[in-house]
């Protein structure tokens, strides 16, 4: 199911010329306060649970406590958590604060680049191993997100590992962990990272789609 659309949040005049540059960059809307907001919002902290719910994205031209302050009565599941990025006003800094591996942090850098700012992105897996495990790029799909967490640890804890299979996006791993790799003469073979002491990481390409007649609401085990 696709994602909902990003959505940017602005409370004061100050911050409205950085929200229409971060719409405009996103393709988003721009709700709260001002005369330059696609919808205006009075109760900003029920604004920001209502679109969090909906599985919105949110870039808040905000202070990061306003945003921490709505949201934390309602977080609960930290792989369910739409990305949520904090931006200074003047766009000086961009701040991820929630889902940074499911689309945060690249969005922080994105509107960092746009905007002239710093992302300050510091989930660890990130920023020592130079790619996401847990979120693989487009036209690739992660068969065991669960199991992302503990490969992760065992590699910025030094673990012996090894990639069988061909994925160019996988290459930092190879160049900063010593991550060994072995190639597969199978371009449509799944590509396997595999970490001492934790379960391997199975990778595969989305190069098929599938075109059924069914109805409404047929739940996805039928399909398959």
């Amino acid at each position: 199911m696709p994602r909902p659309d990003p959505v940017i949040v602005v409370l004061t005049a100050s911050g409205a010329e950085t929200a229409l540059r971060c719409a405009d960059r996103l393709g988003a809307v721009v709700h709260g306060r001002g005369a330059r907001v696609d919808a205006t919002v009075d109760d900003v902290m029920a604004h920001l649970r209502a679109l969090h719910a909906a599985g919105h994205p949110i870039v808040g031209v905000c202070a990061a406590a306003i945003l921490i302050r709505a949201l934390a009565p309602v977080l609960s599941d930290k792989r369910r958590d739409p990305p949520v990025i904090a931006v200074a006003e003047d766009g000086s800094g961009v701040v991820p604060l929630l889902g940074g591996h499911h689309g945060a942090n690249r969005m922080a850098m994105d509107l960092a680049a746009h905007l002239g700012g710093h992302a300050a992105v510091t989930t660890a897996g990130e920023l020592a191993l130079g790619v996401a495990l847990d979120q693989p790029p487009d036209g690739w799909r992660l068969e065991n997100p669960e199991d992302a967490k503990a490969a992760m640890a065992g590699l910025l804890n030094g673990a012996p590992a090894r990639i069988s299979g061909n994925a160019d996006w996988l290459a930092p791993l190879i160049e900063r962990s010593g991550v060994e790799s072995f190639i597969n003469d199978d371009p449509h073979a799944p590509v396997v990272l595999s970490v001492e002491g934790a379960l391997p990481l199975v990778y595969r390409r989305q190069t098929l789609a599938l075109g059924v007649g069914c109805s409404r609401g047929c739940p996805p085990d039928e399909l398959i």
